[in-house]
């Protein structure tokens, strides 16, 4: 197979038409002419022998090729990043400290109840390190997609749910939560409320949990997250079964019921890429969340 050079600005144009959708709104992007982004990117299509864009009267949008393309340029030019900061770190010797962006995709309850202390041991330890939180719901490709399409270093996902972790990447469990009946506290029989539920509580193991158990009916309220859920459980307009992350700092008006040795469990861990799994800034967020759990059962995954 013949060796294929692209260069880094080839790929900051190939990363910007795919995600301006347009060869106008990239050249903006990038300070460049529409002519000069169009024919960077009739190079690219040449030399990779694959058509990256469907040209149209809405602009330019990915084929399937264009998109992996995307997704290895974004994270090719985030590893050019990683190496610049990692080899001043090192020429630096001791007082090396890791520094630069440290990008986090994470859903909703992990974001709010699990990372927060991470983060702050972590901006502790290692000034350096600028980290961003983006939240991303836990549905389709969930947060383990944007790693792989390099929108994020590291993603705490849930591992062997709805949302698989993709082959190219790596990672390890850090707790395994208990799915709880919430209720409006003091209700004489819950059980008998309607269900509220919302998207991304959908692991399969708890929908065959779900299944087996008479007394749950089927969700007749819908909410767009978990903390709608805990809203309108607490209004008592129904029931929920939900993990625990999601019922942190649950208000007083609710009351959590365990559902006893046989309830569903939810698996949480984190996601990375093989080649930002050895880099400094994700080595240290492991650290600081790997103790803060320390009893963390270990996924069918490969560990960092």
């Amino acid at each position: 197979m013949n060796t294929v050079d692209l260069a880094p600005q080839e790929l900051r144009t190939l990363v910007a038409v795919a995600e301006e959708g347009g060869f106008s709104a990239a050249a903006v992007r990038l300070g460049a002419t529409q002519s000069a982004v169009s024919h960077a990117v009739r190079g690219m299509e040449r030399k990779l022998g694959v058509v990256l864009f469907e040209r149209g009267r809405h602009g330019a949008r990915p084929t399937a090729a264009g998109e992996r393309a995307a997704a290895h340029g974004r994270r090719v030019l985030r590893m050019l990043q990683v190496l610049a900061a990692e080899t001043r770190a090192a020429a630096a010797g001791a007082s090396g400290e890791p520094s630069g962006p440290l990008r986090i995709a994470a859903f909703r309850s992990a974001a709010l109840h699990l990372l927060p202390p991470a983060l702050e041991r972590l901006a502790a330890r290692h000034p350096g390190i600028e980290a961003t939180v983006t939240v991303v719901r836990e549905i389709g490709p969930g947060t383990a997609g944007e790693v792989a399409e390099g929108r994020a270093d590291i993603g705490i996902a849930t591992i062997g749910t709805g949302s698989p972790v993709p082959p190219e990447l790596v990672g390890d469990v850090l707790l395994e939560e208990p799915y709880s009946l919430v209720h409006p506290a003091g209700h004489p029989d819950p059980r008998s409320l309607p269900l509220v539920d919302w998207m991304e509580n959908c692991s399969s193991y708890t929908r065959d949990w779900w299944a087996a158990q008479d007394w749950i009916p089927a969700a007749t309220v819908r909410a767009e997250d978990d903390g709608a859920v805990l809203s309108m459980v607490s209004s008592g307009l129904g029931m929920a079964i939900m993990p625990a992350l999601s019922l942190t700092g649950a208000p007083p008006a609710l009351q959590v019921t365990d559902l006893g040795p046989r309830r569903p469990t939810r698996q949480v861990g984190y996601v990375t890429t093989p080649e930002l799994a050895a880099s400094a800034a994700v080595r240290a967020l492991v650290r600081e969340l790997r103790a803060l759990h320390p009893r963390a059962t270990k996924a069918q995954v490969t560990a960092v």
